[in-house]
């Protein structure tokens, strides 16, 4: 089982709100309610359910700097 996560674009280290956003789920029957996690919490319930987390990288551009 896979768990893919990308981090937030408004989101700094160091911030106390939740870094990754759950982009999808391959494998297996779990469901993630929430739509914003902490890394503790991903890599928690990796565990538990023997996944592997798959962190996606970002573009870099916010929503300044979008393409068109």
């Amino acid at each position: 089982m896979k768990i893919f996560v990308r981090e937030r674009r408004r989101s700094d280290k160091g911030e106390k709100k939740p870094r990754f956003r759950v982009v999808g789920v391959q494998g297996g029957d779990l469901k993630i309610y929430a739509k914003r996690i902490r890394r503790v919490e991903l890599t928690e319930i990796a565990e538990h359910v023997g996944a592997e987390v798959v962190y996606l990288t970002r573009d870099g551009q916010g929503a300044e700097g979008e393409k068109k």
